[in-house]
């Protein structure tokens, strides 16, 4: 796609909008930055953006910016049934997304993750390996950080390493990393996908432009990722929290290990990673996978596997407090999240849940709280919803609460020494917090000032 000295349009003045407006712009495409929100109720940064040569559009889509446009680069989280992404279709403009544009820019291969969960922590741990081998690395995507700006600082000898979510994946054309990774699959975003199979199709965008010499890795002990190998143009390297896999990346006697194309090598013991929970084996073995297929040597793996703490907002340990470990789990979305973090833990769980409804399956997930979690804690506009469903499962102990700060206090008055605190939510945060992070960091300022309020550990 030609970039460089063309009309371009973004939609959306977010994190993706900004970074892929001054990517444009730096290899000299006219760029015009639309966004429905008025001056006064977007950052400084967004504004300031005018000083850079780029036209901003504020508080009304305007259709005549269309005029002549040779693509429209839409942020993702706005839907492609917009009726402004719809005006575009209609004039027969390209309608891409923000890491589409990355890899145009891009020069250096690239590594992808996406699935349903893990994405932060295997990206992030990846990034890790390759920064560790000495190759200068772009991280960024759905991770918290636009990918397409940086990678204009790369060369043919570096990497980039990109999260990216369906949202992403639904307007790319030509992206093509030379490694791929699918985690998992389960359930989520249904309200913009309508349904797991086509969720799991857009989620195959990741690796269906790959050629025969690419790699994609895959899930082998989810059905619908190990499915997925049938359709993959390139090579196919599965990993395994289960099974030992005849060539891939598994565990085998407490060993991680990776097969591929004839060697075999050892990493490190499963109990020697600091990162809590089944889950982050597979999210090990992936970044490991993927890290060994772009050259990383497994000395290097090692050495990152032994000091990585994990990512925050992802099963992070905030404080321990009288004897018992607060920890924020922000990041849990869903109720497939929530599960993995409580499967993470043996004692006893004071569980705070709640936020903005997805309206998921909660029925697996209510029967895990009612043999791990001591009391469930609700809050937000799913809280009611929840209670119901963890009645039905047989939870017994249930408190309504107003929001985090609350629940954080009914949690100090309830918890028993070695029990754990668990900011676990299985929602969206957008009834009562801008994001995940937002409310994440509310959490571990609440927790902090309990601790001080307290003393710490008693």
């Amino acid at each position: 796609m030609e970039i460089a000295a063309k009309k371009a349009v973004v939609l959306g003045a977010g994190v993706s909008g900004v970074t892929v407006a001054k990517a444009l712009r730096r290899v000299q495409a006219d760029v015009t930055l639309v966004d429905g929100k008025e001056a006064e109720q977007l950052p400084l940064q967004v504004l300031n953006l005018a000083n850079e040569g780029i036209h901003l559009q504020l508080g009304a889509e305007a259709e005549e910016c269309l005029e002549d446009a040779d693509f429209l680069v839409v942020s993702p989280g706005i839907p492609l049934k917009a009726a402004y992404v719809g005006k575009a279709q209609q004039r027969g403009i390209p309608v891409v997304s923000e890491v589409e544009i990355a890899y145009q820019l891009c020069k250096a291969p690239m590594l992808a993750i996406t699935g349903t969960n893990g994405k932060t922590t295997t990206t992030t741990l990846l990034g890790e390996m390759i920064k560790a081998s000495g190759f200068k690395t772009a991280v960024g995507g759905n991770i918290g950080a636009g990918l397409s700006e940086q990678v204009l600082d790369l060369g043919a000898n570096d990497m980039a390493v990109a999260e990216i979510s369906s949202y992403q994946l639904e307007s790319v054309q030509e992206f093509r990393p030379y490694v791929a990774a699918v985690l998992n699959v389960t359930p989520d975003h249904l309200e913009r996908h309508g349904t797991v199979e086509q969720y799991s199709s857009v989620k195959e965008r990741v690796f269906n432009k790959q050629g025969a010499e690419d790699v994609v890795v895959l899930n082998y002990d989810d059905p619908i990722t190990r499915d997925m190998a049938k359709r993959a143009p390139g090579r196919v390297l599965f990993f395994s929290r289960l099974e030992v896999l005849p060539e891939g990346a598994f565990v085998r006697a407490g060993k991680m290990v990776i097969r591929w194309q004839g060697a075999e090598i050892s990493l490190l013991d499963a109990a020697e990673l600091g990162l809590p929970g089944a889950h982050n084996v597979e999210n090990v073995l992936a970044a490991a996978a993927m890290a060994y297929v772009a050259g990383v040597t497994p000395q290097v793996i090692c050495d990152v596997l032994r000091s990585f703490e994990g990512v925050e907002h992802r099963i992070e340990l905030v404080a321990e407090i009288d004897n018992v470990k607060y920890y924020n789990d922000s990041k849990a979305t869903n109720p497939e999240s929530t599960i993995k973090a409580l499967e993470a833990f043996d004692t006893g769980i004071i569980l705070l849940a709640g936020g903005k409804d997805k309206n998921t399956d909660l029925q697996t997930m209510m029967k895990l709280v009612k043999d791990k979690a001591r009391c469930l804690l609700l809050f937000g506009a799913a809280a009611e919803r929840f209670e119901a469903a963890a009645r039905r499962a047989g939870v017994q102990q249930i408190r309504l609460v107003s929001g985090v700060e609350e629940a954080i206090q009914v949690a100090k008055a309830l918890a028993q020494p070695a029990e754990v605190v668990l900011l676990s939510p299985a929602c969206a945060s957008f009834d009562q917090f801008s994001s995940f992070e937002e409310r994440g960091r509310f959490f571990k300022e609440c927790v902090a000032a309990l601790e001080a309020a307290t003393g710490g550990q008693a």
